[in-house]
């Protein structure tokens, strides 16, 4: 029994070790195989493009896009945020009590300076003309009555008819009714302007808004709710924000009398709406916000312009000319300072070149020391340089060629 038990046990042993045995000769004829084919493999695709077969460039040189370091002219320009505001804005109200008779605009109507915009009932006012004028003619024939007796007392006296006493009466009385004469002219003048104020008019020229009262109803000069609301929009102005460390610089320009450009843009600063001049600068700071108020004038000859619209507003105030320009992506930020790459043409190597950077204007950015007309400098891929490194060059002109086909 316990020969049998010990067989069976070396068997058992026997047959583990041959198990391990076989997995490690496996194992290491596996490993060799990865080893020799992986090897190989890496010297068929060592030196190839790792971009495949239609990658256009090695994968050792980055390729970049280039633009050349020109000269030309850039504004210091002053932005701000701002606000559309009519030059005029006048709420027309009746000047008389009346009923309003008729509407002679249409909303939204551009109507001009002494158009007639609504009529009120006239005929009471024609009545108080009628009267008025009726009261100067009785008036006046009582005047030349008297006058006639003065001429006639001034005989009797000289023939002594009458007494001195009877004449400097009779005088009194054509002082007297010269009097009422102009009385009675001021009251046909009333008359006549109360007649003309049953017309309103517009004293401006301008754009008419919504009408607030409708015909028929019995307006009075003390109402608080006008008829219409007319505004002028041209020429408009445009009211915006700026900084008070550059009220100095604005206002020595314009005390010179020199115009001053202001552009209006879209919100989103992609289209210009309109052209104008600085028209005047506030007479004192926000103490909350360090800003002072600019007003700008717009002709605004096609309304371009609109009341109470926001507009981006950049004033042009300084122009400098052969500046050394170039395209704003080239110019790279570090808290050393700005720098670009600059590529040499002849070895097509990119090196860091430290710049001092000036005005921007756009996606153009000028550059006061540091560069050269004619250089060539990185605009796109500057990420995967290295100073001294080789790169594959590639000119934006080509670049937006390739894009458009």
């Amino acid at each position: 029994m316990t020969k049998n038990t010990n067989q069976k046990l070396t068997n058992s042993r026997s047959r583990v070790k041959r198990s391990i045995t076989i997995s490690l000769v496996l194992f290491l004829l596996a490993s060799l195989t990865v080893y020799v084919f992986g090897a190989d493999s890496d010297k068929k695709t060592e030196g190839k493009p790792s971009g495949g077969k239609n990658s256009k460039f090695p994968a050792q040189i980055p390729p970049v896009e280039v633009a050349e370091v020109k000269t030309g002219d850039i504004g210091t320009y002053l932005n701000g945020l701002g606000t559309v505001i009519p030059l005029s804005t006048v709420a027309i109200k009746s000047r008389v009590d009346g009923q309003l008779m008729k509407i002679l605009f249409e909303e939204g109507q551009l109507v001009k300076k002494g158009d007639v915009l609504a009529v009120i009932d006239p005929r009471p006012f024609e009545i108080q003309l009628t009267q008025a004028e009726g009261q100067l003619a009785k008036d006046m024939a009582l005047l030349k009555n008297s006058q006639l007796d003065v001429e006639r007392y001034r005989v009797l006296f000289k023939q002594d008819s009458v007494s001195k006493q009877q004449l400097d009466t009779q005088e009194a009385l054509v002082k007297q009714y010269e009097g009422t004469i102009k009385a009675d002219k001021g009251q046909v003048d009333n008359a006549k302007l109360q007649l003309d104020y049953s017309k309103v008019t517009s004293p401006i020229s301008g754009r008419v808004g919504l009408r607030q009262v409708d015909p028929g109803n019995i307006i009075h000069a003390n109402d608080a709710t006008p008829i219409v609301v007319v505004t002028q929009l041209k020429p408009i102005s445009v009211v915006f924000p700026i900084a008070e460390d550059n009220i100095p610089r604005a206002l020595e320009k314009l005390q010179k009398g020199a115009p001053i450009v202001v552009d209006a843009y879209d919100r989103q600063q992609s289209r210009k709406l309109a052209t104008g001049q600085l028209l005047t600068i506030d007479n004192q700071i926000d103490i909350n916000t360090g800003t002072v108020r600019f007003k700008a004038k717009f002709p605004n000859e096609h309304n371009e312009l609109f009341p109470n619209q926001f507009v981006n507003i950049k004033l042009l105030l300084d122009l400098k000319h052969n500046a050394v320009l170039v395209p704003s992506a080239a110019i790279q930020r570090t808290q050393k300072g700005m720098f670009v790459y600059v590529v040499k043409a002849n070895d097509s190597t990119a090196s860091v070149r430290l710049i001092k950077a000036g005005e921007s204007q756009n996606d153009i950015t000028s550059v006061e020391e540091g560069l050269a007309p004619g250089e060539l400098v990185v605009v796109s891929g500057a990420d995967r340089l290295t100073d001294g490194g080789k790169v594959q060059l590639r000119s934006q002109q080509d670049n937006t060629t390739r894009k458009h086909k």
